[in-house]
């Protein structure tokens, strides 16, 4: 019997890992991004009826899994305030020293507001570069301003 979904998680990863599959592939099946379907599968977005029997296809789950995989989940996936993950530290970095400027510069340019991480796109590519090449990220949310009343 599972009792979460971050059991689902674990078993998605443990089946990625033995099969050798690829979110991009994943992705591929679902006819979704594969930022999208990373973080569904990773417990942070929720599947369809359809979805979900594929996604169970793919990796192997039983049918309380699937189920599992079509329940809308809680959000937020790191373990601690501070994120010790040297790759997701980096990201933790970026808002510490370029939040203020990020709100600043959104402010300025839309109002009073926040930029949607619900109404939101995120789009992860390779770039080529002879010194070295570089993670090229692009995220995409809709500008919701604070209303009056």
């Amino acid at each position: 019997m599972i009792s979460d979904r971050s059991e689902v998680t674990k078993m998605i990863l443990s089946a990625k890992v033995l099969k050798g599959i690829k979110w991009k592939d994943v992705a591929e099946q679902l006819g979704k991004s594969k930022e999208w379907t990373t973080a569904a599968c990773l417990g942070q977005m929720t599947f369809d009826k359809a979805q979900a029997e594929t996604v169970g296809g793919i990796f192997g789950l039983s049918d309380e899994a699937v189920a599992w995989l079509q329940i809308v989940p809680y959000k937020g996936s790191l373990p601690t305030a501070v994120p010790t993950d040297p790759l997701i530290y980096r990201w933790y970095e970026v808002v510490n020293v370029y939040g203020s400027t990020i709100k600043e510069l959104i402010h300025e340019e839309f109002g009073d507001g926040i930029m949607s991480a619900i109404d939101f796109s995120m789009d992860i590519q390779r770039e080529p570069d002879p010194k070295g090449d570089r993670v090229h990220v692009v995220l995409s949310g809709k500008f919701l301003p604070y209303k009056t009343y």
